[in-house]
């Protein structure tokens, strides 16, 4: 534990030794508002765009997905070719498909790039579901894919958090002053201070991503029933509803799994995904052409 603590405060510290060099280059005063709102862009971004060219590898270690290069049986013969399928239907390059050993019902997409993602199912999923609800469940990740949801979640993130980073340290600088009279030095009460409303900031910059994964969740339901048949992603949505939405994904890729949590209030504007019900509804109601162009990219 204390070796893993002890790299990653050498690397924040590496990071901040080398931000704090190129802005000295470059002329960049992280005291001006200017300089910091590029101070808080490159870590913003920064952060947000390394997690995701690291999501796949990150995916593998921490799911424990092995990759299907040669399919070993039947059931890994038949995800190679449905996903095969299913993404030159939507447009995409074939992304690689891996199987995770998990209990719970569920799969999740992830990667850097359309053309070259990853999608993995559980074999819970395997175990429980039938052929046409799993194949719901790849269309429906294959839909992440083909829609940019990872990138387009990736610069949500960068925005947002480059605005946590930003008003953080200007509202602490004016908190710091008139805390301290004036004085134009930064004490450690503005570090302080900074540090709380990076959390309470953090906390409502979580709530607008994750409101922006919830809408982005019913567009690849809308997608795997075009790419699947809208009464298989029905069908997938039912069985996942018996599990109640139980998820054990790492948070770094839950928000691309098909099963999300439950929860209600506070904990509901966390959320990653819809619940169930209201996913289910949404395609029911939906109209009927949206299961017309099976063929499309989505």
């Amino acid at each position: 534990m204390f070796k893993r603590i002890g790299l990653f405060l050498a690397t924040n510290l590496a990071v901040l030794a080398l931000v704090s060099i190129v802005m000295a280059v470059f002329g960049i005063d992280p005291g001006t508002n200017a300089g910091l709102l590029v101070f808080a862009a490159v870590f913003g971004f920064g952060g947000a765009f390394v997690s995701l060219a690291l999501s796949k590898w990150t995916a593998k270690r921490f799911t424990g997905a092995q990759v299907i290069a040669q399919p070993r049986s039947e059931v890994e013969r038949w995800l190679l070719e449905t996903v095969q399928r299913q993404a030159r239907d939507a447009g995409i390059g074939t992304p690689e498909v891996a199987v995770y050993d998990a209990p719970e019902i569920n799969a999740f997409a992830t990667g850097a790039r359309r053309n070259a993602a990853l999608v993995a199912v559980s074999t819970g999923l395997l175990r429980s579901m039938s052929r046409d609800e799993a194949e719901a469940v790849l269309a429906h990740e294959v839909a992440h894919v083909a829609n940019g949801d990872m990138v387009t979640m990736a610069l949500l993130q960068g925005v947002l958090n480059t605005f946590v980073i930003f008003l953080a340290r200007v509202v602490g600088r004016v908190i710091d002053g008139y805390l301290s009279g004036g004085r134009s030095s930064t004490g450690l009460g503005y570090y302080a201070v900074v540090f709380a409303l990076d959390m309470i900031f953090g906390l409502f910059a979580s709530m607008i991503a994750m409101w922006f994964s919830r809408r982005r969740e019913f567009r690849a339901d809308a997608g795997g029933a075009r790419l699947a048949g809208r009464p298989k992603m029905i069908a997938a949505l039912e069985r996942l509803a018996q599990t109640y939405g139980h998820s054990t994904l790492p948070k770094q890729i839950a928000a691309f799994g098909i099963s999300g949590g439950v929860g209600s209030g506070l904990r509901r504007l966390l959320m990653s995904h819809p619940p169930l019900e209201e996913r289910i509804a949404a395609l029911r109601n939906a109209p009927p052409a949206a299961d017309a162009a099976r063929h499309v990219a989505v």
